[in-house]
Parts: C-alpha cells; sequence; structure tokens
C-alpha cells in the first residue's frame, strides 16, 4: 500500500505537467482554428479588412486572409505534401520530447504546450484545406496566424528559460594544472 502511494506521489508532478502541456495546447488549437475559422467567414480570400475606426493603422498592421501553402515568410510554396509530413515529424518529435523531459518548471511545460498547440493547428489546417490560413498582416513583411505566433512565442520562452538554467546551474571549476617538478 505505501509503495501505491510512493508511485503516485512520483506521477503526481508528471501528471499535473502533462495536465499544463495538453491544456496549453488545447486551448491554443481551439483558439487558432476559432480565429481562422472567423477570417474564413467574413473575409473574401485575398483581400484585407480593417474597422474605419482603426483605419490609421492601415500602413502598419490590417487583417488581410490568405492561404499559405509554405512555411514562415511564404518561403516553400507548394510544397504542401513535403511540409505536412515534416510538421507531423516535429510534432511527434515534440511529443517524444516531452515524455522524456524531466523539468519540474511550470513554464517549460507551458512553452511546450504552446509550440505543439501551435504545430497541431497549423497542421491540421494543411490536412483539412491543403494550406494554412494566415490574416494577421503587420506591414508589408510577414503575415501570420494565431498559430505562428504560438511557435514564435514558445522558442523565445524556450530559449530563456535555457539560458536562465543555464546561468543558475552550478559551473565545474576549471581543472587546476598539475604541479610537476622539472629536473
Amino acid at each position: 500500500m505505501t509503495e501505491d502511494l510512493n508511485v503516485q506521489e512520483k506521477n503526481q508532478p508528471r501528471s499535473r505537467r502533462f495536465f499544463i502541456l495538453f491544456l496549453v495546447a488545447g486551448v491554443l488549437v481551439a483558439l487558432d482554428q476559432w480565429t481562422k475559422w472567423l477570417v474564413i467567414q467574413n473575409i473574401p480570400l485575398n483581400t484585407s479588412w480593417l474597422p474605419e475606426s482603426l483605419a490609421w493603422l492601415e500602413p502598419y498592421a490590417r487583417l488581410r486572409h490568405i492561404q499559405n501553402r509554405g512555411v514562415s515568410f511564404g518561403m516553400f510554396q507548394d510544397g504542401n505534401m513535403i511540409l505536412t509530413i515534416l510538421v507531423f515529424l516535429i510534432v511527434l518529435g515534440v511529443l517524444y520530447y516531452v515524455f522524456t523531459l524531466e523539468s519540474e518548471q511550470t513554464w517549460t511545460w507551458v512553452a511546450a504546450g504552446l509550440y505543439l498547440g501551435g504545430a497541431v493547428g497549423n497542421l491540421i489546417d494543411r490536412l483539412t484545406i491543403g494550406a494554412v490560413t494566415d490574416f494577421v498582416s503587420v506591414g508589408n513583411f510577414y503575415i501570420f496566424n494565431v498559430a505562428d505566433a504560438s511557435i514564435n512565442v514558445s522558442v523565445v520562452m524556450l530559449l530563456i528559460l535555457f539560458w536562465v538554467h543555464e546561468r543558475n546551474s552550478p559551473q565545474k571549476p576549471d581543472p587546476q594544472p598539475s604541479e610537476e617538478t622539472h629536473e
């Protein structure tokens, strides 16, 4: 009986971490798919929209409905099958990584959930409509969606978390040269 309690205590933090991971990923997929649905229903393909009250933003930001068959910044257009397979493999890789991850830092699991949710959100688009719906247009530079933003935020979070972890981990002293007598 006490062994069962010990196993439960050990697994509880891990199950809590997976709860965080899948909660964040699930909320993100739902938000991503909902915003894409709103865009598809309300903004014709290849057109822009901005409320009159925000017309002053037009040169800087607007909602522009496009179907992206490539990846970020419009690269690799029409490589949809290869990209779909690649994204699927990345999702599997992220799942494998998080199942082997021993970190107890909640933010690491939040970041992993953001990445997973973003990758799955865009994968759903590729599998269902053959392209990713992008709609947030910033200047003439980049058009993205909630999933893309989530992936980018998660990468920045993970870089910061790894950097902080490295700074806070004890450093190994440099080996001292041995003192040998020279004759």
